[in-house]
């Protein structure tokens, strides 16, 4: 595929839904309901479940919900024929005023800044959701959660898979395990079918890791190869995994791991951007033997493999870093071994 030259196309690409999106919008009875919507990835989903909805002949609402601190955000999702409510879900007068809908994703959270404001984290990661898991307890629910409640693993490994044993570090990891947990209780007391998804690392072009990475190269910044080993997954791919998981949702929860296949080394992603770039990276730190990884196996086995792969995303990446496009100034702290965010 030839590079992403703008936004607008950047933006048009992670929301094109694919066959499978189509048909998993054609079989969803009722509404869909995004909470947290206002995020990263949640606009481009949003977009992506109204483009598979129009295509799938099915009649059905596609209503976002978030603070949407970006005005701008939220009116391009409604020119999308999103329907958009803006309310603080930690206001706890709101959830009851949510309209109902019979699919909901849950993709409210807090990560960055947990060290020094972590009651605010446990709040967001847990209080809400188990708000939430009540209030839709009648719902299917596909929950975002994260790769970080695994153990790191041995890099020779192929990763954790959704048998490996939680084991999280450090608060914000503790707090995403409990999130879990919050589901998990709501869906053995009422039946609820929820799928919880298992999520590191989804990358576009403006945030990520290998923007990150790719960024320091270019701008000849050290690159911390401390975590030696990563797994990312390109967001369309990701928001289209999440779409399809109503298929799965059960009760008691589906656990399913998502990310590429690909096993990448920090070091040659770092060299293969000075490739691109025409220049040597700077390396700093040594590499462990043991790393956060994710093992997305039955994930690509359900629904296939990630159209995009983590090379053409490199190259992608390297031309919009060349050519001064927009970035959202939102490091992943990717190379964090101790769970402090």
């Amino acid at each position: 595929m030839s590079a992403i030259a703008s936004e607008t196309e950047l933006d048009d690409l992670l929301s094109a839904p694919c066959e499978g999106d189509v048909a998993a919008l054609r079989a969803m009875e009722g509404d869909l309901l995004i909470l947290g919507a206002g995020g990263k990835m949640g606009p481009s989903l949003a977009r992506r479940a109204r483009r598979a909805a129009d295509q799938s002949g099915a009649a059905k609402r596609i209503v976002a919900v978030s603070r949407f601190s970006d005005a701008e955000a939220e009116r391009q999702l409604r020119e999308a024929g999103v329907e958009t409510i803006c309310a603080d879900l930690l206001d706890f007068d709101h959830p009851a005023a949510l309209p109902d809908a019979s699919h909901v994703i849950f993709m409210a959270g807090r990560k960055f800044g947990s060290t020094g404001a972590a009651h605010l984290t446990w709040a967001s990661n847990v209080y809400l959701p188990a708000r939430l898991a009540e209030r839709y307890r009648a719902s299917k629910v596909v929950a975002f959660s994260s790769g970080n409640v695994y153990p790191l693993v041995a890099v020779s490994s192929r990763g954790a898979t959704e048998d490996t044993v939680p084991d999280p570090a450090g608060e914000y990891a503790q707090s995403v395990l409990a999130r879990e947990r919050m589901f998990e209780f709501f869906s053995d007391r009422h039946g609820t079918h929820v799928c919880l998804l298992r999520l590191n690392y989804a990358v576009e072009l403006r945030y990520g890791v290998l923007r990150d990475i790719g960024l320091r190269v270019f701008e000849g910044r050290p690159v911390d190869v401390r975590m030696g080993r990563v797994n990312v997954i390109w967001q369309g791919d990701a928001n289209s995994v999440c779409l399809r998981s109503f298929a799965i949702c059960s009760s008691p929860p589906t656990v399913l791991n998502v990310t590429g296949p690909e096993t990448l080394s920090v070091r040659d992603v770092a060299l293969r951007f000075g490739e691109l770039f025409g220049r040597a990276p700077v390396f700093e730190g040594q590499e462990s033997d043991t790393a956060l990884l994710n093992n997305a196996a039955r994930s690509h086995a359900m629904f296939g493999t990630p159209s995009v792969s983590a090379e053409t995303a490199i190259e992608w990446t390297a031309e919009w870093i060349r050519a001064g496009q927009a970035g959202w100034d939102k490091p992943t702290h990717f190379e964090t071994r101790d769970g402090r965010f």
